[in-house]
Formats: structure tokens, C-alpha cells, sequence
């Protein structure tokens, strides 16, 4: 597994703000645009529940504007999700569906309505529904107000989190975020960071716990 020792945040820019609570603290850098980081979203809740354990959600960004972002109705992505990511959510029991909104959203503002989310206490929550907005209902999740919405429902104040987007509140975090995965060598999620391992890919959620209780050690629990 690759390592790094330094878990600050990279020099110049606004540093990741830091919540320290005790217990093994866990970052996963993913993109919301990723149906494999949706799936591995619900395998690190399975792997956490009942554990001692802090999970931090990391900003990552795939297609950053101004890249091309890709189309459903694309060859790659039907072949990708015919071959792999339907086959895997089935084995996994999850609904999941390639969204059809085209061309696919950046998911920039998604990522700095997550730091909002954080800020606030309610990352997870956040998270599983901007994931859930993309994958199963298909809603734009690069519009605004689709994030406010979002927001909204799971007991954010819609008006302050869309005020923090227009204003960009959090643009410097989020790009410190993403200096961070690159200062990590991070180019690819989900990436699970545990103390100094990397995780790159899929893990089950079996595998995770073990990790976790053997990094934790016996007070996880």
C-alpha cells in the first residue's frame, strides 16, 4: 500500500478545516458523479456501524471544468455500467441506475455544498443524499438548486447553504482538498485513507472492518 506520513493540509490556500474528536479517524476522497464511490458509500457504513470510528468525506473531482464531463448515451459509460457497475450494485443489493442527465453534471458545487454540510454536522447525511438525488432520481446535482433542495431535506438552512455556494464561502477549502489528493498521489476513488494506508478501489465491507478494528485496536469496539 502506498503511505504518507503528513496529514496536514498543503502549503498556500485554505487548509481543510480540522475537527478533532477522539476515535480512528478514516478520509475517503470521492466524486459524486461516481457510481462505484455511491456503492463503496454504503459498504463503509456497514463496515463503521457500531465502531469507534470518524469518517471524514473528501472532495475529488474526475472531470474538473473546463474538461469534458461525459454523456450516458456514450459508449463508455453504457459498456462501463453494463459490464461492471450493474453486475457489482446487484451483487451488493443496491438500486442504482445510470443517471441520464447529459452531458454529466461537474460536481464542483456538490463537493463545496458537502464542506457547508461538514461545517454544520451533517456530512454523512449530505453525502448519502447527493448520491441518491444522482444515482436513483436522476436530478442535476451541478444545479443549485437542486443542491439547496438536497439541503433542505435533510435540515440545513437552504437559504445560508445557497448564499455559501453563490458566494463561493468554501471554494478555497475545496481547493485545498484537492491539493491535498494530489499531494497524496490520489487520482483515482474512492480512495480510503486509514493512518498511513491507502485503500484504492472497492473494498467489502468485511475487509474494512478488519482493517479498522486492527488499526484501532481493541477500544474500537
Amino acid at each position: 500500500m502506498n503511505s504518507s506520513k503528513n496529514i496536514s493540509g498543503p502549503s498556500g490556500g485554505a487548509e481543510p478545516r480540522k475537527r478533532s474528536r477522539p476515535g480512528l479517524e478514516v478520509k475517503i476522497w470521492s466524486d459524486f458523479v461516481c457510481p462505484y464511490c455511491f456503492l463503496a458509500e454504503g459498504q463503509l457504513k456497514d463496515a463503521t456501524s457500531g465502531l469507534a470510528v470518524r469518517v471524514d468525506w473528501m472532495p475529488f473531482e474526475l472531470r474538473p471544468y473546463p474538461e469534458r464531463t461525459l454523456r450516458p448515451e456514450g459508449n463508455y459509460l453504457q459498456t462501463v455500467w453494463q459490464r461492471s457497475v450493474y453486475p457489482l450494485a446487484a451483487q451488493l443489493g443496491v438500486d442504482i441506475r445510470l443517471p441520464d442527465v447529459s452531458p454529466q453534471p461537474y460536481s464542483r458545487l456538490a463537493h463545496e455544498g458537502l464542506l457547508f454540510a461538514k461545517e454544520h454536522g451533517k456530512a454523512a447525511e449530505y453525502v448519502d443524499a447527493v448520491f441518491r438525488a444522482f444515482f436513483q432520481c436522476s436530478l442535476d446535482i451541478g444545479d443549485p438548486g437542486v443542491l439547496q433542495s438536497i439541503a433542505q431535506r435533510i435540515g440545513l438552512q437552504g437559504e445560508a447553504f445557497a448564499a455559501a455556494l453563490r458566494d463561493g464561502s468554501y471554494a478555497a477549502e475545496h481547493l485545498a482538498s484537492l491539493a491535498l489528493a494530489r499531494q497524496f498521489g490520489i487520482r483515482a476513488v474512492p480512495a480510503i485513507m486509514i493512518g498511513d494506508d491507502r485503500l484504492v478501489g472497492m473494498s467489502s465491507a468485511q475487509r474494512l472492518r478488519q482493517l479498522f478494528i486492527q488499526k484501532a485496536g481493541p477500544g474500537t469496539k
